[in-house]
């Protein structure tokens, strides 16, 4: 299964992301690893802008899905690679 499967099947379940985010509006990083994220939707190369990514650092090579997260009450797209997140079942 791939990690936009994964995460389509979990839409409405809890996803841990284990690196802090990188945040392109402030172009920092947030340093709170292990945050924990309400999955909202999947997509597969989301070509609106989004907002954060995971600190993985193959991260522009190998992102190619976009997790659409509840992050402190508001909805993010944020780039995912299967290393950085753990879905919690």
């Amino acid at each position: 299964m791939t990690l936009l499967n994964k995460l389509q099947a979990h839409v409405g379940g809890i996803l841990r992301l284990k690196p802090p985010l990188y945040w392109y509006d402030s172009r920092s990083y947030d340093n709170n690893p292990g945050r924990i994220c309400l999955i909202l939707d999947a997509a597969f190369h989301v070509t609106d802008v989004l907002d954060a990514t995971t600190r993985n650092a193959d991260i522009t090579a190998a992102a190619t899905t976009a997790a659409f997260l509840l992050i402190n009450g508001q909805p993010h797209w944020v780039w995912v690679v299967e290393a950085d997140v753990e879905v919690i079942e």
